[in-house]
Protein backbone atom coordinates (compact mmCIF):
# COMPACT_ATOMS: atom_id res chain seq x y z
CA UNK A 1 0.00 0.00 0.00
CA UNK A 2 0.82 3.77 -1.28
CA UNK A 3 2.53 5.16 2.73
CA UNK A 4 2.27 8.77 2.88
CA UNK A 5 4.43 10.50 5.50
CA UNK A 6 3.36 13.76 6.81
CA UNK A 7 5.49 16.04 8.78
CA UNK A 8 4.01 17.62 12.11
CA UNK A 9 0.72 17.30 14.11
CA UNK A 10 -0.85 20.68 13.97
CA UNK A 11 -4.31 21.42 12.28
CA UNK A 12 -2.97 21.27 8.97
CA UNK A 13 -0.73 18.15 9.12
CA UNK A 14 -3.68 15.95 11.23
CA UNK A 15 -6.08 17.18 8.56
CA UNK A 16 -3.90 15.83 5.45
CA UNK A 17 -3.75 13.04 7.31
CA UNK A 18 -7.25 12.33 8.08
CA UNK A 19 -8.13 13.41 4.63
CA UNK A 20 -5.55 10.77 3.20
CA UNK A 21 -6.38 8.01 5.80
CA UNK A 22 -10.08 8.40 5.18
CA UNK A 23 -9.14 7.35 1.47
CA UNK A 24 -7.47 4.01 2.54
CA UNK A 25 -4.49 5.55 2.34
CA UNK A 26 -1.23 4.54 4.62
CA UNK A 27 -0.34 7.64 6.45
CA UNK A 28 2.81 7.84 9.22
CA UNK A 29 2.10 10.92 11.12
CA UNK A 30 5.71 13.02 12.97
CA UNK A 31 5.66 15.49 15.21
CA UNK A 32 8.50 16.79 17.07
CA UNK A 33 7.02 17.45 20.28
CA UNK A 34 6.17 14.76 23.05
CA UNK A 35 2.42 15.58 22.82
CA UNK A 36 0.18 17.91 20.65
CA UNK A 37 0.76 21.37 21.06
CA UNK A 38 -1.43 23.43 23.75
CA UNK A 39 -1.06 27.07 22.87
CA UNK A 40 -4.02 28.90 21.68
CA UNK A 41 -2.66 29.97 18.17
CA UNK A 42 -4.95 30.76 15.61
CA UNK A 43 -8.73 31.03 17.08
CA UNK A 44 -10.88 31.55 14.48
CA UNK A 45 -12.45 29.07 11.95
CA UNK A 46 -14.31 30.35 8.45
CA UNK A 47 -17.37 28.72 6.37
CA UNK A 48 -15.75 26.99 3.72
CA UNK A 49 -12.92 25.40 6.86
CA UNK A 50 -16.74 24.41 8.50
CA UNK A 51 -17.40 22.45 5.72
CA UNK A 52 -14.32 20.66 5.03
CA UNK A 53 -14.67 19.64 8.45
CA UNK A 54 -17.88 18.46 8.27
CA UNK A 55 -17.02 15.91 5.43
CA UNK A 56 -14.14 14.95 7.26
CA UNK A 57 -16.69 14.02 10.21
CA UNK A 58 -15.27 16.19 13.07
CA UNK A 59 -17.79 19.40 12.62
CA UNK A 60 -19.46 18.22 15.36
CA UNK A 61 -17.39 18.36 18.11
CA UNK A 62 -15.77 21.24 17.32
CA UNK A 63 -19.01 23.07 17.37
CA UNK A 64 -19.83 21.61 20.75
CA UNK A 65 -16.27 23.22 21.85
CA UNK A 66 -16.82 26.52 20.34
CA UNK A 67 -18.40 29.68 20.18
CA UNK A 68 -21.08 30.35 16.75
CA UNK A 69 -19.89 34.24 15.64
CA UNK A 70 -22.40 35.64 13.12
CA UNK A 71 -20.97 38.94 13.01
CA UNK A 72 -17.64 40.98 12.88
CA UNK A 73 -17.44 44.27 14.07
CA UNK A 74 -15.04 47.10 12.65
CA UNK A 75 -14.73 49.80 15.59
CA UNK A 76 -12.36 53.03 15.75
CA UNK A 77 -10.68 53.25 18.81
CA UNK A 78 -12.53 55.16 21.54
CA UNK A 79 -14.87 52.98 21.78
CA UNK A 80 -17.77 53.85 18.46
CA UNK A 81 -18.75 51.17 16.02
CA UNK A 82 -18.15 52.31 12.16
CA UNK A 83 -19.77 49.16 11.23
CA UNK A 84 -20.95 45.65 12.00
CA UNK A 85 -21.42 42.87 9.29
CA UNK A 86 -23.65 39.87 9.38
CA UNK A 87 -22.60 36.73 7.95
CA UNK A 88 -25.76 36.02 7.54
CA UNK A 89 -25.62 37.53 3.70
CA UNK A 90 -23.76 34.37 3.19
CA UNK A 91 -26.23 31.99 3.41
CA UNK A 92 -26.74 31.20 -0.53
CA UNK A 93 -23.18 30.65 -0.59
CA UNK A 94 -22.70 28.05 2.59
CA UNK A 95 -24.55 25.76 5.22
CA UNK A 96 -22.51 27.61 7.73
CA UNK A 97 -23.04 31.11 7.54
CA UNK A 98 -21.04 32.47 10.77
CA UNK A 99 -17.08 31.79 11.64
CA UNK A 100 -16.50 29.63 14.71
CA UNK A 101 -14.42 31.18 17.61
CA UNK A 102 -12.55 28.16 19.13
CA UNK A 103 -8.61 27.64 19.69
CA UNK A 104 -7.36 25.43 17.05
CA UNK A 105 -5.32 23.51 19.98
CA UNK A 106 -8.93 22.05 20.75
CA UNK A 107 -9.22 20.76 17.02
CA UNK A 108 -6.08 18.81 17.14
CA UNK A 109 -7.45 16.40 19.73
CA UNK A 110 -10.61 16.06 17.68
CA UNK A 111 -8.15 15.14 14.64
CA UNK A 112 -6.36 12.51 16.02
CA UNK A 113 -8.94 10.98 17.75
CA UNK A 114 -10.65 10.27 14.18
CA UNK A 115 -7.92 9.18 12.42
CA UNK A 116 -8.60 5.53 11.62
CA UNK A 117 -6.34 2.23 11.69
CA UNK A 118 -4.79 3.35 8.22
CA UNK A 119 -2.89 6.33 10.24
CA UNK A 120 -1.00 6.51 12.75
CA UNK A 121 1.09 9.36 14.92
CA UNK A 122 4.67 9.82 16.33
CA UNK A 123 5.62 11.69 19.04
CA UNK A 124 9.09 12.68 19.44
CA UNK A 125 10.34 12.17 16.45
CA UNK A 126 12.19 15.01 15.43
CA UNK A 127 12.98 15.85 11.78
CA UNK A 128 16.49 16.61 10.64
CA UNK A 129 16.38 16.19 6.78
CA UNK A 130 14.42 14.52 3.63
CA UNK A 131 16.18 12.60 0.46
CA UNK A 132 13.73 11.15 -2.34
CA UNK A 133 14.43 9.39 -5.51
CA UNK A 134 11.75 8.33 -8.20
CA UNK A 135 10.16 5.86 -6.07
CA UNK A 136 9.90 7.40 -2.66
CA UNK A 137 11.16 9.58 -0.12
CA UNK A 138 13.27 9.10 3.21
CA UNK A 139 12.39 11.53 6.42
CA UNK A 140 15.37 11.51 8.60
CA UNK A 141 14.62 11.68 12.34
CA UNK A 142 15.83 11.57 15.61
CA UNK A 143 14.67 8.23 15.79
CA UNK A 144 15.73 6.93 12.54
CA UNK A 145 14.93 6.85 8.63
CA UNK A 146 11.03 6.69 8.27
CA UNK A 147 10.48 5.37 4.56
CA UNK A 148 7.62 6.56 2.34
CA UNK A 149 6.66 7.00 -1.32
CA UNK A 150 5.62 11.04 -0.47
CA UNK A 151 6.44 13.34 2.37
CA UNK A 152 3.45 16.22 3.10
CA UNK A 153 5.77 19.46 4.99
CA UNK A 154 3.08 20.65 7.56
CA UNK A 155 5.85 21.77 10.12
CA UNK A 156 5.27 25.03 10.47
CA UNK A 157 7.56 28.47 9.74
CA UNK A 158 10.68 26.70 10.55
CA UNK A 159 10.03 23.71 8.17
CA UNK A 160 12.68 21.23 8.55
CA UNK A 161 10.64 19.89 5.15
CA UNK A 162 11.33 23.16 3.62
CA UNK A 163 14.72 24.04 4.24
CA UNK A 164 15.86 20.13 3.70
CA UNK A 165 14.54 20.79 -0.26
CA UNK A 166 16.48 23.89 -0.37
CA UNK A 167 13.08 25.58 -1.08
CA UNK A 168 13.09 29.37 -1.05
CA UNK A 169 11.09 31.81 1.71
CA UNK A 170 10.64 35.09 0.00
CA UNK A 171 8.82 37.45 1.45
CA UNK A 172 9.32 40.32 4.21
CA UNK A 173 9.14 41.08 8.32
CA UNK A 174 6.34 43.46 9.72
CA UNK A 175 8.06 46.49 11.17
CA UNK A 176 6.15 45.88 14.43
CA UNK A 177 5.54 42.76 16.53
CA UNK A 178 2.30 41.39 17.75
CA UNK A 179 1.88 40.98 21.53
CA UNK A 180 -1.27 38.90 22.00
CA UNK A 181 -3.02 38.84 25.42
CA UNK A 182 -5.42 36.69 27.08
CA UNK A 183 -7.71 37.83 30.00
CA UNK A 184 -10.18 36.48 32.28
CA UNK A 185 -12.52 39.53 31.71
CA UNK A 186 -15.81 40.42 29.82
CA UNK A 187 -14.92 42.82 27.54
CA UNK A 188 -18.87 42.51 25.76
CA UNK A 189 -19.62 44.06 29.26
CA UNK A 190 -16.59 46.85 29.45
CA UNK A 191 -17.09 47.82 25.73
CA UNK A 192 -20.87 48.27 25.22
CA UNK A 193 -22.44 46.61 21.82
CA UNK A 194 -19.18 44.59 21.37
CA UNK A 195 -19.21 41.69 18.36
CA UNK A 196 -17.43 38.34 19.53
CA UNK A 197 -14.59 39.55 16.55
CA UNK A 198 -13.55 43.46 16.93
CA UNK A 199 -10.80 45.17 14.57
CA UNK A 200 -10.20 48.38 15.99
CA UNK A 201 -8.76 50.86 13.84
CA UNK A 202 -6.26 53.46 14.92
CA UNK A 203 -2.93 55.04 13.68
CA UNK A 204 -1.21 54.91 16.92
CA UNK A 205 -2.71 51.92 18.31
CA UNK A 206 -4.98 49.55 16.59
CA UNK A 207 -5.69 46.47 17.92
CA UNK A 208 -7.94 43.22 17.82
CA UNK A 209 -10.40 41.83 20.08
CA UNK A 210 -11.58 38.06 19.51
CA UNK A 211 -14.00 35.96 21.74
CA UNK A 212 -12.68 32.44 22.46
CA UNK A 213 -15.02 30.19 24.68
CA UNK A 214 -12.87 30.72 28.15
CA UNK A 215 -11.63 34.23 27.27
CA UNK A 216 -11.16 37.13 25.14
CA UNK A 217 -8.08 37.50 23.30
CA UNK A 218 -6.52 41.08 22.64
CA UNK A 219 -3.87 41.48 19.98
CA UNK A 220 -1.80 45.03 19.99
CA UNK A 221 1.11 46.17 18.08
CA UNK A 222 4.68 46.60 19.63
CA UNK A 223 7.84 48.15 18.80
CA UNK A 224 10.24 45.59 16.82
CA UNK A 225 12.96 46.62 18.63
CA UNK A 226 12.82 47.03 22.51
CA UNK A 227 12.96 44.30 25.52
CA UNK A 228 10.50 41.93 25.55
CA UNK A 229 10.40 42.35 29.51
CA UNK A 230 9.83 45.86 28.79
CA UNK A 231 6.79 45.35 26.57
CA UNK A 232 5.03 42.29 29.31
CA UNK A 233 5.11 44.89 32.05
CA UNK A 234 3.77 47.96 30.60
CA UNK A 235 1.16 45.34 28.82
CA UNK A 236 -1.32 46.16 31.89
CA UNK A 237 -1.25 50.12 31.43
CA UNK A 238 -1.92 49.17 27.15
CA UNK A 239 -5.04 46.96 28.61
CA UNK A 240 -6.05 49.84 30.58
CA UNK A 241 -6.06 51.98 27.95
CA UNK A 242 -8.75 49.87 25.68
CA UNK A 243 -11.01 49.53 28.58
CA UNK A 244 -10.51 51.33 32.14
CA UNK A 245 -12.05 48.55 34.37
CA UNK A 246 -11.33 50.61 37.78
CA UNK A 247 -8.54 48.04 38.49
CA UNK A 248 -5.82 45.55 36.62
CA UNK A 249 -7.18 43.47 33.43
CA UNK A 250 -7.24 39.44 34.80
CA UNK A 251 -4.44 38.52 32.91
CA UNK A 252 -3.86 35.11 31.84
CA UNK A 253 -0.97 34.38 29.73
CA UNK A 254 0.23 37.23 27.10
CA UNK A 255 3.06 35.99 24.26
CA UNK A 256 5.29 38.67 21.72
CA UNK A 257 5.89 37.48 18.23
CA UNK A 258 7.67 38.28 15.08
CA UNK A 259 5.42 38.69 12.04
CA UNK A 260 6.36 37.69 8.51
CA UNK A 261 4.62 37.47 5.24
CA UNK A 262 6.52 35.25 2.89
CA UNK A 263 5.77 31.98 1.02
CA UNK A 264 7.90 29.05 -0.52
CA UNK A 265 8.79 29.38 -4.53
CA UNK A 266 6.92 26.09 -5.20
CA UNK A 267 4.39 23.95 -2.96
CA UNK A 268 5.81 21.18 -4.74
CA UNK A 269 9.59 19.51 -4.88
CA UNK A 270 9.57 15.94 -6.73
CA UNK A 271 7.91 13.56 -4.33
CA UNK A 272 7.36 16.11 -1.55
CA UNK A 273 4.22 18.76 -0.86
CA UNK A 274 4.59 21.82 1.61
CA UNK A 275 1.22 22.95 3.33
CA UNK A 276 -0.08 25.27 5.39
CA UNK A 277 3.07 27.78 7.56
CA UNK A 278 5.66 25.18 5.97
CA UNK A 279 4.17 26.48 2.76
CA UNK A 280 3.46 30.43 3.04
CA UNK A 281 3.23 32.72 6.24
CA UNK A 282 0.90 36.10 6.58
CA UNK A 283 -0.16 38.34 9.50
CA UNK A 284 -3.41 37.10 11.55
CA UNK A 285 -5.11 39.72 10.43
CA UNK A 286 -8.52 37.90 9.08
CA UNK A 287 -7.91 34.64 10.71
CA UNK A 288 -6.30 33.02 7.24
CA UNK A 289 -3.59 31.49 8.17
CA UNK A 290 -4.80 28.38 10.08
CA UNK A 291 -7.69 28.06 7.56
CA UNK A 292 -5.85 28.48 4.52
CA UNK A 293 -3.61 26.00 5.58
CA UNK A 294 -6.55 23.67 6.38
CA UNK A 295 -7.91 24.24 2.59
CA UNK A 296 -3.81 23.60 1.36
CA UNK A 297 -4.03 20.11 3.44
CA UNK A 298 -7.54 19.13 1.94
CA UNK A 299 -6.98 20.30 -1.41
CA UNK A 300 -3.06 18.36 -1.80
CA UNK A 301 -4.75 15.10 -0.16
CA UNK A 302 -7.40 14.86 -2.84
CA UNK A 303 -5.12 15.39 -5.62
CA UNK A 304 -2.65 12.87 -3.97
CA UNK A 305 -5.55 10.59 -3.72
CA UNK A 306 -5.82 10.99 -7.22
CA UNK A 307 -2.50 10.35 -7.95
CA UNK A 308 -2.74 6.90 -6.18
CA UNK A 309 -5.80 5.96 -7.85
CA UNK A 310 -4.25 5.99 -11.38
CA UNK A 311 -4.35 9.33 -12.55
CA UNK A 312 -1.80 11.63 -13.84
CA UNK A 313 0.74 13.74 -11.43
CA UNK A 314 0.01 16.67 -13.57
CA UNK A 315 -3.24 16.94 -11.55
CA UNK A 316 -0.99 17.42 -8.16
CA UNK A 317 0.92 19.94 -9.87
CA UNK A 318 -2.61 21.74 -10.73
CA UNK A 319 -2.99 21.35 -7.08
CA UNK A 320 -0.08 22.50 -5.55
CA UNK A 321 -0.06 25.75 -7.94
CA UNK A 322 -3.42 26.22 -7.54
CA UNK A 323 -3.06 26.77 -3.71
CA UNK A 324 -0.13 28.95 -4.06
CA UNK A 325 -1.56 31.23 -6.12
CA UNK A 326 -4.21 31.55 -3.03
CA UNK A 327 -1.55 32.19 -0.91
CA UNK A 328 -0.36 35.31 -2.94
CA UNK A 329 -3.35 36.44 -4.44
CA UNK A 330 -5.40 36.14 -1.62
CA UNK A 331 -4.27 35.42 1.46
CA UNK A 332 -1.40 37.60 1.92
CA UNK A 333 -2.86 40.56 -0.13
CA UNK A 334 -5.48 40.72 2.21
CA UNK A 335 -3.96 39.77 5.32
CA UNK A 336 -1.61 42.57 4.50
CA UNK A 337 -4.34 44.80 3.29
CA UNK A 338 -5.89 44.27 6.90
CA UNK A 339 -2.75 45.45 8.24
CA UNK A 340 -2.87 48.76 6.44
CA UNK A 341 -6.17 49.93 7.29
CA UNK A 342 -5.91 48.86 10.88
CA UNK A 343 -3.46 51.59 11.18
CA UNK A 344 -4.34 54.06 8.68
CA UNK A 345 -6.95 57.68 8.69
CA UNK A 346 -9.02 55.85 5.42
CA UNK A 347 -12.11 57.74 5.96
CA UNK A 348 -12.88 55.99 2.33
CA UNK A 349 -12.81 53.03 3.84
CA UNK A 350 -14.45 53.70 7.02
CA UNK A 351 -17.57 55.18 4.48
CA UNK A 352 -16.88 51.76 2.65
CA UNK A 353 -17.40 49.54 5.53
CA UNK A 354 -21.50 51.37 6.54
CA UNK A 355 -22.04 51.04 2.83
CA UNK A 356 -21.47 47.41 3.17
CA UNK A 357 -23.57 47.27 6.33
CA UNK A 358 -26.55 48.67 4.60
CA UNK A 359 -26.15 46.88 1.83
CA UNK A 360 -26.45 43.16 1.65
CA UNK A 361 -25.52 42.01 -1.81
CA UNK A 362 -22.61 44.20 -1.41
CA UNK A 363 -22.00 43.06 1.98
CA UNK A 364 -21.88 39.24 0.40
CA UNK A 365 -19.41 40.30 -1.93
CA UNK A 366 -16.79 41.54 0.50
CA UNK A 367 -17.75 38.68 2.66
CA UNK A 368 -17.07 35.83 0.45
CA UNK A 369 -13.55 37.25 0.15
CA UNK A 370 -12.90 38.17 4.11
CA UNK A 371 -14.05 34.25 4.55
CA UNK A 372 -12.14 32.61 1.97
CA UNK A 373 -15.29 31.19 0.04
CA UNK A 374 -13.79 33.12 -3.38
CA UNK A 375 -10.53 31.69 -2.61
CA UNK A 376 -11.77 28.06 -3.56
CA UNK A 377 -14.04 29.22 -6.48
CA UNK A 378 -12.98 27.23 -9.76
CA UNK A 379 -10.75 28.83 -12.05
CA UNK A 380 -11.89 30.00 -15.43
Amino acid sequence: MSVVVVVGAGPVGLTAALALARRGIEVTVLERGTALAAESRASTFHPPTLEMLETLGVLKPLLDRGIVASTFQYRDRGGDEIATLDLGVLAADTRYPFRVQCEQSKLTPILLDALPGTARVRFGHEVHGVSMDGDGVVVHTARGPVIGDWVIGADGAHSAVRHALNARFDGSTYPERFLVASVDEDLAAALPGLAPINYVFDPAEWLVLLRTPEHWRVLLPTPADTPEDAELARLPQRLTAVADLGRPWRLLHSSLYTVHQRVADRFRIGRALLAGDAAHVNNPLGGMGMNSGIHDAVGLAEALAAVFDGGPETVLDAAADRRRTVAVEHVQRTSHANWERLRGHDNDFREHLRTLAADPAAARAYLRRACLIDSLEPQP
